[in-house]
């Protein structure tokens, strides 16, 4: 299984060999370092690599995780399960993905605030007619009183609240351009998140 840690740059478009034109995004690598390798046999009961990316002030980082990477401080952790075939300290760079490969991303989605329903969960909202009054974008009823709920609001009721910021994974996506030197990598369509998200990539 191949994987890496990539930040998400912008959308472009790239020209096939066909001739067609297919939207992607450009992912920026930093070269990955191998931090914890668990198996299945060992203390954890499962298989898993886990890896570290950026570079951080050493005083900034805690004195646990400062040995557990061997001294040296990463902006992020990231695990990913049943990877094998790397060892502690091996680095992995872009170079380890392939043109044609097809791989899933996985990241959080941009954060929107708090939002009410009709933006939320796409509730139409009450009438535009007469005799209605501020409540064009209410949810209307919630439940309670002695219905199915039993004079409570249902758990996992649609209502208003904060938004986006949910991890979410994209199949499917094709590796169209492998820039090894630069550290950058393109994939077709969209991925989740903002610019400089720190997304996952993982070889289906």
């Amino acid at each position: 299984m191949k994987f890496i840690l990539a930040k998400k740059e912008k959308m472009t478009r790239i020209f096939g060999d066909d001739g067609r034109a297919y939207a992607g995004t450009i992912l920026v690598t930093d070269p990955v370092t191998v931090t914890q390798v668990k198996t299945k046999d060992g203390k954890d009961a499962y298989a898993a690599v886990q890896v570290g990316t950026g570079v951080r002030k050493v005083k900034n980082v805690s004195k646990p995780v400062l040995g557990h990477t061997a001294g040296k401080g990463y902006t992020d952790i990231r695990e990913f399960r049943d990877a094998e075939g790397v060892a502690v300290g091996d680095i992995i760079d872009a170079s380890v993905f392939a043109v044609g490969d097809v791989v899933q991303v996985s990241g959080l989605t941009k954060g929107k605030g708090f939002a009410g329903v009709v933006k939320r969960h796409g509730f139409h909202g009450g009438p535009r007619s007469h005799g209605q009054k501020h409540t064009e974008r209410s949810p209307g009823s919630i439940g309670g009183g002695g219905g199915r709920a039993g004079g409570r609001v249902a758990k996992g009721m649609k209502m208003a609240g904060r938004m986006g910021t949910d991890r979410v994974t994209v199949t499917n996506l094709k590796v169209l351009v492998v820039d090894a030197k630069d550290g950058k990598i393109i994939v077709s369509g969209a991925v989740p998140g903002r610019r400089g998200t720190l997304l996952e990539i993982v070889s289906a």
